[in-house]
């Protein structure tokens, strides 16, 4: 090759190289960014539409929908769009935050460089799994969450809005009360979201149900809750005390709801004379104990 011609061409080749060289690789760069924002839910026998996350395997065979990445397509590709938000919901569904721009771009690069693997290290990352001892904290309930229950409950749910403007996506907008309180730290019997789950109040969720949450899922909640609906850190939610409620469920002879205590006065209003075994709607506030003070109870 003509000495002139070499010169021109070695700057091509250097920049060829540079470019291989800082291009993301699935177990190096991917893998890690899904394992942290991406495995809550992406993972399992329960993945949406069978979307597994947590192999390069699995990511590259897709969804019940077909594949979610095509290799040198980034424009084409589902996985992107979704983190872009071009294709709704945006995922993770826990955001915002969502990825940055700097995350989006690295995926992106990734997908048009052909989706290379690069080298398995020997730990790989995986989705968090805490173990259940005696303290429940949000990290334990979190993945159930936003697998079966962000899919609506999010800004761009697969509803649209989310149902009454209820997130379910972090912990601070699951625990939110503005509107009205639907986790009561400390007791699961007056959370709205613990009578939806298990049926006692109607519509049962999720919506998507059945199948809807196990057992072991909905007691793990619960347990949750008992203990105070505990943040990430371990500290308990102080009570909403003055927040207002909305219960459905059916009456007992001692006039409890499902078997939680309401508190009922003079003051309490009844409507279309609620009686034992009615399917009821409880209105009311938080006391001080997180106990329910009734405002109005009428059929539904």
């Amino acid at each position: 090759m003509p000495w002139l011609a070499l010169r021109l061409l070695t700057p091509l080749l250097l920049s060829a190289s540079v470019l291989a060289a800082v291009s993301p690789t699935y177990h190096g760069d991917i893998a890690p960014l899904l394992a942290n924002r991406c495995l809550a839910c992406h993972s399992g026998a329960q993945a949406p539409l069978g979307l597994r996350l947590d192999s390069l395997e699995n990511l590259l065979r897709g969804s019940q929908r077909g594949p979610v990445v095509h290799a040198g397509d980034a424009a084409g590709s589902e996985l992107l769009h979704r983190l872009t938000g071009s294709s709704q919901p945006r995922m993770p569904l826990s955001g915002p935050p969502f990825l940055d721009a700097a995350e989006i771009a690295m995926v992106e690069r990734w997908i048009n460089a052909g989706l290379p693997a690069g080298r398995e290290s020997a730990t790989q990352p995986t989705a968090a799994v805490p173990s259940l001892d005696e303290v429940v904290d949000y990290r334990h309930v979190e993945a159930i969450l936003l697998r079966r229950c962000a899919t609506c409950h999010s800004a761009s749910g697969l509803m649209g809005p989310a149902p009454e403007g209820y997130l379910l996506s972090s912990y601070a907008a699951t625990l939110a009360s503005n509107e009205r309180a639907r986790v009561v730290p400390g007791n699961p019997a007056a959370s709205e979201l613990v009578r939806r789950i298990r049926g006692q109040a109607q519509p049962r969720m999720p919506y998507d149900g059945p199948p809807y949450l196990a057992a072991a899922e909905i007691e793990l909640i619960v347990a949750w809750i008992e203990q105070g609906a505990r943040n990430a850190a371990g500290q308990p939610a102080p009570v909403p005390v003055g927040a207002r409620v909305r219960l459905h469920g059916r009456l007992d002879d001692a006039g409890k709801l499902d078997g939680l205590a309401l508190l009922i006065d003079a003051r309490t209003r009844l409507d279309d004379a609620p009686r034992p075994g009615a399917y009821v709607q409880v209105r009311g506030r938080l006391d001080a104990g997180g106990r329910v003070q009734v405002e109005r109870l009428r059929l539904r």
